[in-house]
């Protein structure tokens, strides 16, 4: 790997809320979220659903991402909560990127609220990557109203490093030879790919920073751990293998959506709503960006937390919303007993640019004329809101019509020496 490669890694602080913040003071609010106990997630008015994004001011009360509302409340029952708006996220993560392109043609999307800029061939006008960094932070900031950390380094591993520093607002290198000084020191359970319970076996192995990690026996590694010690090992040490960006949806490899219900679902007709409500987030963001699906598949968890799943290779290619769902349904009929539900997914995978789809003569112009409506809808609730319009098969049901967080995307992240 080139020693004179330059990539950005651009992450926006406590997105959701910032962009709920943003989105309020441009109408009008003279509240800014960003500096009081605040929160995005879950059902405000049946305190339920989890806590997708919070303040800076919320962190003092140890409020977690990922925690319930519930849970959130009784450690600050101040805390001010608002219901998440995935049109307005999308809306900005467009904005976002069509303002990095001006930089690099070539940006790849980690989550709706991260992006990597390969920055090597860019010419930088005289500037350092530092001050073009900071140039980017300073026009997200003034012409979009939110706050990005960027991070530099020689490839996508360090960089998104990097970018996890001091935060809001600010910019971070990490060069190979700042490693030993700025990466080492932190707890082994900041880098990435080590969860929680590669964690705490690090740890009974007297691992507790990075660093430690890094100058671990990697022989050892591999018998503790097989090639995931391999992987562990390298990124302590900064190694990240994968070539140059390329385009930014290079990295994407599936599209996911799925939800906790609130109450036992045995139903075959609620849990099908279920479905369609999923399927319709999961069709929206696939249309967003310009893909086609071939893979689909359905997962569900019992009342009593077993797990199933299954899955069907498509022998066409498809961005319709009524597709997925049908196909969805026939995976879930075939792999549902009628044990009460409290889990659901859907997923699709297999994607290709949708200048790849092909169509059959005698569907084609039914799938045109599916098309422009799924595209209207999407226009309709993207500028409205996902409520503006909705299946009538959802009315006086209590599902929402359509359900689900944008940001869990599969991509890549850092390819590895796997």
């Amino acid at each position: 790997m080139s020693a004179s490669r330059i990539v950005f890694h651009v992450d926006v602080n406590s997105a959701y809320l910032s962009w709920e913040a943003a989105y309020r003071l441009q109408m009008g609010d003279t509240l800014d979220l960003r500096s009081i106990p605040s929160a995005v997630g879950g059902d405000v008015t049946k305190r339920r659903g989890i806590i997708l994004a919070k303040s800076i001011p919320a962190k003092a009360y140890n409020i977690q991402t990922g925690e319930s509302v519930g849970a959130a409340l009784l450690k600050c029952p101040s805390l001010v909560l608002v219901r998440p708006t995935y049109g307005l996220y999308i809306r900005c993560h467009r904005a976002m990127l069509a303002l990095l392109r001006e930089y690099s043609p070539r940006v790849q999307v980690f989550s709706i609220d991260e992006c990597f800029l390969e920055m090597t061939d860019v010419r930088l006008g005289g500037r350092s990557p530092v001050e073009v960094a900071h140039e980017i932070r300073n026009r997200i900031r003034t012409e979009l109203g939110f706050t990005v950390n960027i991070g530099i380094s020689i490839n996508k591993l360090l960089a998104k490093v990097a970018s996890d520093f001091r935060k809001p607002d600010q910019v971070h290198t990490l060069y190979p030879e700042e490693i030993e000084e700025k990466m080492w020191p932190l707890p082994v359970g900041d880098l990435f790919m080590v969860g929680r319970a590669t964690r705490e076996k690090l740890d009974r192995m007297g691992i507790r920073t990075i660093g430690e990690l890094a100058r671990f026996d990697r022989t050892l590694l591999r018998i503790r751990f097989k090639k995931h010690g391999d992987v562990i090992w390298s990124y302590a040490n900064g190694i990240d293998s994968a070539g140059m960006l390329e385009s930014e949806h290079d990295g994407v490899k599936g599209i996911g959506n799925s939800t906790t219900i609130p109450f036992d679902v045995d139903d075959p007709k609620i849990a099908r709503l279920y479905l369609l409500s999923l399927s319709e987030m999961v069709g929206m963001r696939l249309r967003d960006k310009g893909l086609t699906y071939g893979l689909v598949s359905v997962s569900i968890r019992h009342s009593d937390f077993e797990h199933f799943s299954h899955q069907k290779k498509l022998l066409y290619r498809s961005d319709s919303t009524d597709d997925l769902y049908r196909e969805a349904c026939s995976l879930f009929d075939a792999l549902w007993t009628g044990v009460p539900l409290r889990h659901v997914g859907v997923r699709i995978s297999d994607l290709s640019p949708k200048t790849a789809q092909q169509l059959s003569f005698f569907d084609h112009p039914r799938a045109l004329a599916r098309s422009a409506l799924d595209k209207t809808i999407d226009d309709l609730r993207l500028k409205y809101g996902n409520s503006v319009i909705q299946r009538g098969s959802f009315l006086h049901t209590g599902v929402q019509p359509v359900m689900g967080g944008v940001g869990d995307e599969d991509y890549p992240m850092m390819r590895s020496a796997l």
